[in-house]
């Protein structure tokens, strides 16, 4: 049930009151016998569960990218190379039929200062 706040007009006396939605509003001062109005304010609100955060409307997907051990931690396993991807930007070389030219011998150059 909610609690209403009630100020009287005549001695500004204010008074709480838990009452019904289905209540009467209080109407008499308990204090001077003057006229009680409502008094309105601010609702605290609590926001608890969850759909109530930007990161709860999203799919399965993780947020944050996956962190690989770092060198300096010792897990005792090694890290296994990953999986080549089928999109890659250099294709794998093919075992090529015609012998690969032989790398001519670097020239010496010689500078005079």
């Amino acid at each position: 049930m909610p609690t209403y706040e009630y100020e009287c007009q005549q001695c500004r006396e204010r008074v709480e009151a838990v009452q019904k939605f289905s209540d009467a509003s209080l109407t008499v001062c308990p204090l001077c016998g003057g006229e009680l109005r409502k008094v309105f304010s601010a609702v605290g609100i609590v926001f608890k569960g969850s759909g109530f955060y930007k990161n709860d409307s999203r799919g399965s997907a993780p947020s944050t990218p996956k962190s690989t051990p770092s060198p300096s931690t010792d897990t005792g396993a090694t890290p296994s190379p990953a999986p080549a991807s089928s999109s890659s930007a250099t294709p794998t070389p093919s075992p090529s039929k015609t012998p690969s030219p032989s790398p001519s011998p670097a020239k010496a150059s010689t500078t005079t200062d």
